[in-house]
């Protein structure tokens, strides 16, 4: 996986799970049930937090001390970072950060192209994942490296500073503080859907994508059921669209909440292979940072359910030139308003100020 660090810990070998002696058709003991289901909707939910890793009771505490951890606030000054909120104590802010490594256009693995601040309120029954453009025009700090410490587009913080100058920058940008971070390769996509067996999708607008994996491919205006290569085509394209980026970004959206939809449905958790399949196709395209223990996050979110997610995008004005630059605008009014409800947990007022 590209966010690799080459401090990050040695990787533990995961245990291969047996199936349990009873038949697969059966369904799983109720009062393990809710782990399941949890664990399945941290999958996406980074695919929010790696928590897909945990998937089933499969692996549990081996996967926990072997899934792929980064070093995401080495190096950040703690007196440059937002307060924790005393009304807020409690809730959770979850960076992800999202990249393609299979994308035809990549010639670089020093960018990420999907920044998403997922806020999951105290009493930890809901989740609102806020999108921000990566062409956002922002502020960034100067890394430890001297790098930085001028106005440029969100995603160049990573390539100047990794993870830790990401941070920094959308912890500047939005005044929230981020509590942990987690990594995902979206070219991962194909596998995780291929192990779910497919998606269905509802396709607004049909389109013709420039950049396939195999040449080009057409999707027709409806629900459609993707295989995983469709579902990444589809979640990857931007050139077809006047709106460019924004549309990736609903696609992507899209695409997050109906493996969730599929994962969490009966016929994946009550079927170990498929369950199998599933996590360890997850555990390969994520990775989180080394305070984040997938056990209690988990635990936390028990009453997490697809229903409960909203996916919001940062406001913004569109897009504009800037030094020979195509940017996105951000609407610095609207974004203040929504990230002031971030701070103070104010899920009413996120979701209102984020229309």
């Amino acid at each position: 996986m590209r966010y690799r660090q080459e401090h990050a810990e040695p990787e533990t070998q995961f245990i291969e799970a047996q199936p349990p002696s009873e038949p697969t058709q059966e369904a799983p003991p109720k009062r393990r049930r809710w782990k399941r289901v949890v664990l399945i909707t941290l999958a996406v939910l980074v695919l929010l937090a790696g928590g897909g890793v945990l998937a089933g009771g499969l692996y549990y505490r081996s996967v926990n001390n072997g899934i792929e951890r980064v070093d995401a606030f080495d190096g950040v000054p703690e007196a440059e970072r937002p307060p924790v909120v005393e009304k807020a104590k409690g809730a959770l802010n979850i960076m992800i950060l999202g990249s393609d490594s299979r994308d035809p256009e990549s010639d670089s693995g020093s960018r990420t192209d999907t920044i998403i601040l997922a806020h999951i309120p105290k009493d930890h029954s809901s989740a609102q994942l806020i999108s921000i453009p990566r062409d956002t025009w922002v502020s960034v700090p100067k890394s430890a490296q001297g790098r930085g410490g001028r106005d440029a587009k969100i995603n160049a913080s990573f390539a100047w500073g990794g993870i830790p100058l990401m941070v920094q920058t959308v912890e500047k940008f939005t005044g929230v503080r981020v509590d942990h971070v987690t990594t995902v390769d979206f070219g991962g996509f194909k596998e995780i859907v291929d192990a779910l067996g497919g998606i269905d999708v509802d396709v607004e607008k049909g389109f013709t994508t420039l950049y396939a994996l195999n040449g080009s491919r057409t999707f027709a205006t409806g629900r459609q059921r993707m295989d995983g290569a469709a579902a990444l085509d589809y979640a990857r394209e931007r050139h077809a669209f006047a709106d460019g980026d924004f549309a990736r970004i609903k696609h992507q959206q899209q695409v997050i909440k109906a493996i969730l939809d599929k994962a969490a449905s009966g016929g994946t958790l009550a079927n170990p292979a498929k369950l199998n399949s599933f996590v360890k196709a997850t555990a390969d395209a994520v990775a989180v940072d080394k305070s984040l223990n997938l056990l209690d996050l988990a635990s936390d979110l028990r009453e997490l359910r697809s229903g409960n997610l909203t996916f919001l995008t940062c406001p913004t004005k569109g897009t504009g030139t800037i030094g020979g630059e195509s940017v996105v605008l951000a609407d610095k009014e609207r974004a203040a308003r929504v990230f002031e409800a971030v701070r103070s947990d104010n899920v009413p007022e996120i979701l209102s100020a984020a229309k």
